[in-house]
């Protein structure tokens, strides 16, 4: 592959690596990641979908093996870095096995607001079913979720101030670059903003283990025309003031004495259910 943007490098100090320098580092990643605008992609596979959505990378990194399956990828963004480095130089600059093909540091999107999300969907014609997760602190279950929602037909997801970023690195990887795929935004004011979910036509439902609450089958009977699925915290699930102002409280019935399940996993069962 010949290629002018290629670099190689065998200092695992070069300044022009900073936007990948100790990836484990979920404190440091979480505070330098949004302050700087940029999030970042892993695995070719992650990459290209990213590309697909119209995201601009800033640089890319890889191994040399890489090169030329990514050559299309590449070639598609021509004038962007591509810093080359032997494994065990990409290691000691990750803190980890780049074993997954490449990564790049993306610029991140503008996020719309809810309201301009909520629009587009559907290639315009507006989100008749979406996702909001509240307060969901596992980047796994979020990235999960995402995947969920891409294979399942979901319109957007919303997520509220204090959900991890769907950005973040494990989040993208887990969802297998589906978060580009899937319309989202960030709430502003939440629970406040359930009543702009339902001034858009949106019967708020909350998934909840609370006593009182229909099952998923009876939300499916009552067929809404728009219909948004709140899927609370890992451990308590929903704040109390949300339950309050919810139009459905909902619940998926099990068997086998098994009380609760993962939210990535009741996200799937009630998208599936309600598709």
């Amino acid at each position: 592959m010949t290629n002018p943007d290629v670099v190689h490098l065998d200092d695992p100090g070069d300044e022009r690596l900073a936007d990948y320098m100790r990836l484990t580092d979920v404190a440091l990643r979480s505070r330098h990641e949004p302050a700087k605008g940029l999030y970042i992609a892993e695995s070719s596979q992650v990459i290209r979908r990213a590309l697909a959505a119209g995201h601009r990378p800033r640089s890319f990194l890889m191994a040399p093996r890489w090169l030329e399956s990514m050559e299309g990828a590449l070639a598609a963004v021509p004038g962007v870095p591509v810093y080359v480095a032997q494994e065990p130089v990409l290691k000691e600059i990750t803190g980890f096995h780049l074993h997954r093909g490449a990564l790049a540091a993306m610029h991140r999107p503008v996020l719309g607001s809810v309201s301009e999300v909520l629009a587009a969907a559907r290639g315009g014609a507006g989100a008749r079913r979406v996702a909001v997760l509240e307060d969901l602190v596992d980047h796994t279950n979020v990235g999960a979720i995402y995947r969920s929602g891409a294979a399942l037909g979901v319109d957007a997801v919303l997520v509220t101030p204090r959900c991890a970023d769907p950005l973040y690195r494990r989040s993208v990887r887990v969802s297998m670059g589906t978060v580009f795929q899937v319309p989202w935004t960030r709430l502003e004011s939440w629970p406040g903003d359930i009543e702009v979910l339902r001034g858009a036509g949106f019967h708020v439902a909350g998934m909840t283990l609370g006593a009182g609450a229909i099952t998923l089958d009876e939300l499916v009977d009552q067929d809404h025309e728009r219909l948004a699925l709140v899927f609370g915290t890992e451990g308590h699930g929903m704040r109390p003031e949300t339950d309050r102002l919810l139009d459905a409280r909902v619940t998926i019935p099990m068997m086998g004495g098994v009380d609760s399940l993962n939210v990535a996993a009741a996200s799937a069962v009630a998208f599936y259910a309600t598709r």
